[in-house]
Order: structure tokens, then sequence, then C-alpha cells
């Protein structure tokens, strides 16, 4: 699955447009690397998402294309910060 869908359908950004917008603008990195909005994401990836001046880590968990609100906070894992 793409990153900017992935973050989208995981609801951990709203709207897809914007999650393209930060992988362009060099806030989401997979694997300590920065990622465009057509990079494949799958599972064991680490994704850090930059928001101003704090940030979100996680590992993904699921790449299923269709979540409820529910099942879609199952579909990573935070991990703490380093």
């Amino acid at each position: 699955m793409r990153i900017d869908k992935f973050l989208k359908v995981s609801r951990v950004i709203k709207r897809r447009t914007v999650a393209a917008d930060a992988c362009n603008g060099g806030r989401i990195e997979i694997n300590s690397k920065p990622a465009k909005p057509s990079k494949e994401v799958k599972v064991g990836d680490v994704v850090t998402v930059s928001f101003g001046n704090s940030s979100l880590t996680f590992e993904v968990l699921s790449v299923d294309e269709k979540q409820t609100k529910q099942s879609a906070v199952e579909m990573y894992r935070i991990l703490p910060d380093a």
C-alpha cells in the first residue's frame, strides 16, 4: 500500500492529499529515509511523521485496504521516543 494511502486509512492524517503534501515536504520517513507519496509501505516498516516541533514514530502492523474507525488503530504500534 502507498504511504499516502496508509496514513489516510490508518487515520494518522485525515486526508490523502495532506499526507501526499507531507511526503513531498520531507516530513514523512520510512525506515529513516525520506518517503515520496508513492513509496510502498509493508508490515514491519518504521514510519516517522513530523508535526511542527513534535514527531510520531510507529511500526506498521497491517496494510489492509479497508478499516473501520475502531480497527484503524490496530494498523500500527506507536514506538517510544529514542
